[in-house]
């Protein structure tokens, strides 16, 4: 008999968390790709079926056989209610379904690299309190190529900092991977159903939660662009309006007065969306545009502050950091990264881009 010293070590169970509604035409290539992930511990597969008329739970029963008869069980819940409750409530059910100590998200419509499960679980437990992303391949090639590099170019220590930008949260929801037990600590997601952004208020309460952000730097997702995405029932203005308010809690609160890095149509939007007594704290907007800074000053109309709070508009080099900038970074041919480099500024105390 072994004796418990010398028994094989087990490792942790991990679940990859599947929420499918309507996915018929991807669902093959994307259960393959669970099939042949290299990972050398336990995992399930927990699917939950939100609601699909179309072949999805054909599609998933069939898998079941294989993927089980390759060591890999599979957990299906699901309802057929006439609409779907949507992103936040599947996953949430998915992850109630499961039983692995990790979580490895995946949308029905991606597909895994063979080596996704082992490298993020290794990063998972090495960072406990992390959610860990990845760099991913765009499908199409050619689709959303500004995000697509941002998601795999920030630095490590961006991940942090570019926490407010328009683009969402700094690695990506379909490539997230953590612990079960900091899911919940966090969790769970919102079930507010279409047009709420789940991922984007998980991850914001996770940073408040003091949880960190780990990227995995390989190309471990085939992750896909198409109009049927849950992305698109998202409006702008929803985002928008997080994003303020996370800014005002999470950064402005350090800082006693502030800049407005860009006068035109963005900033003047930011300017008009904050607080009172954020705005207070606007010592000024900045630019490059002469005919912008010509005019002196902003004007808020809008205000019922008499008189009417009036922010002037000053050259970049005459301004004040610190600044929150509002210039879309890779729109302006390199000549705004190359006039913040020459003011040699540090990101998140200096700066933070809200763009």
């Amino acid at each position: 008999k072994e004796s418990p010293a010398s028994a094989p070590k087990c490792v942790p169970g991990l679940s990859v968390i599947l929420p499918v509604h309507n996915a018929q035409q991807w669902l093959d290539e994307c259960l393959m790709s669970v099939l042949k992930q290299d990972f050398e511990g336990t995992m399930e597969l927990s699917v939950f079926n939100d609601a699909s008329k179309d072949q999805s739970m054909t599609i998933i029963e069939k898998w079941k056989m294989n993927l089980e008869d390759s060591g890999i069980p599979v957990v299906i819940g699901g309802h057929d209610s006439p609409s779907p409750r949507g992103v936040g409530y599947s996953k949430n059910q998915a992850i109630i379904q499961s039983t692995g100590s990790y979580l490895c998200f995946l949308d029905s419509d991606d597909v895994m690299m063979p080596q996704r499960v082992r490298l993020q679980y290794e990063a998972a437990v090495q960072y406990p309190t992390s959610i860990v992303g990845c760099q991913v391949r765009r499908d199409p090639p050619d689709s959303t190529e500004r995000y697509t590099r941002w998601i795999n170019q920030l630095a490590p220590d961006q991940l942090l900092t570019q926490v407010f930008t328009s683009h969402g949260p700094t690695v990506i929801m379909p490539t997230w991977f953590c612990s079960r037990a900091w899911f919940f600590h966090v969790g769970p997601f919102d079930e507010g159903g279409k047009g709420v952004p789940e991922d984007l208020l998980f991850f914001y309460e996770h940073l408040r939660k003091g949880g960190g952000v780990f990227r995995v730097d390989h190309s471990l997702l085939l992750y896909r662009y198409h109009l049927y995405a849950a992305t698109h029932s998202v409006l702008e203005m929803t985002i928008w309006t997080h994003r303020v308010h996370f800014l005002e809690e999470q950064a402005l609160p350090g800082w006693e007065s502030f800049t407005i890095w860009n006068a035109g149509k963005q900033g003047r939007r930011l300017y008009r969306s904050l607080s009172a007594a954020s705005r207070r704290k606007v010592v000024a907007f900045c630019d490059v545009d002469e005919n912008k800074i010509k005019k002196g000053f902003y004007c808020h109309e809008d205000s019922q502050e008499r008189p009417k709070p009036q922010v002037p508009i000053l050259h970049f080099r005459a301004a004040q950091p610190p600044f929150v900038i509002c210039v879309k970074l890779d729109l302006t041919g390199g000549e705004f990264e190359d006039n913040l480099k020459s003011l040699h500024l540090q990101e998140g105390r200096d700066f933070i881009h809200f763009s």
